[in-house]
């Protein structure tokens, strides 16, 4: 039974990308970039989730007591458009409900550094969305990492798979830092208290 109000279920943390270094550095894997920085500051190294497509950190986000949260960092080691399938293993070996699932991912109608959450809603095109609300419904939280929209006539396809231009890179460190408090807020403190600090 899926209770999104059940407080002692984990949240289950996905950041979206494409496995391998050749991608590592894409605007599309900015989410993969902020699932890492998430890792570190809870103090774990991903590692293969059994038999799920990922890979997987266990910890717990916020302070002690009743704000301190359970939580599965995730990156989906299918591509990005098979990220569904992984995802919905690893919500049914936690047992997490769909409003306790969260993905971070790049978004082109929002200018680069910019952040977005919400809840629900459609795809926008986004491949890794499309696959995960097919899997199991549209009623999870988003990070929306704005990458902006691609210069000239460039296809969104080559965009996002492009690495960030030296000059987004100066400021890439600091953008995914506050992607990853949004993420933190979101989980301790409720979604209308993120979007207010952090909705730009």
């Amino acid at each position: 039974m899926d209770v999104t109000t059940d407080a002692a279920a984990p949240w289950l943390i996905v950041g979206l990308g494409n496995p391998g270094p050749e991608y590592a550095g894409n605007r599309h894997n900015v989410g993969f970039m902020v699932a890492d920085l998430l890792a570190d500051r809870v103090g774990g190294r991903f590692k293969r989730a059994g038999r799920a497509q990922a890979q997987v950190v266990e910890g717990r986000i916020g302070p002690p007591g009743p704000l301190n949260r359970r939580v599965v960092l995730a990156k989906p080691m299918s591509y990005m458009n098979l990220s569904g399938g992984p995802v919905n293993a690893l919500r049914d070996f936690y047992k997490v409900p769909v409003g306790h699932v969260v993905a971070v991912h790049d978004e082109l109608d929002i200018d680069y550094g910019m952040l977005r959450l919400k809840l629900g809603g459609g795809d926008n095109g986004h491949n890794g969305l499309k696959s995960m609300t097919k899997a199991f419904g549209a009623e999870y939280h988003r990070v929306r990492f704005g990458i902006g929209r691609p210069p000239g006539r460039m296809p969104v396809a080559d965009f996002v798979l492009k690495d960030f231009s030296s000059a987004e890179r100066k400021e890439l460190d600091y953008f995914v830092d506050r992607a990853a408090d949004a993420v933190e807020c979101l989980v301790i403190e409720g979604l209308e208290r993120a979007q207010s600090t952090y909705n730009s």
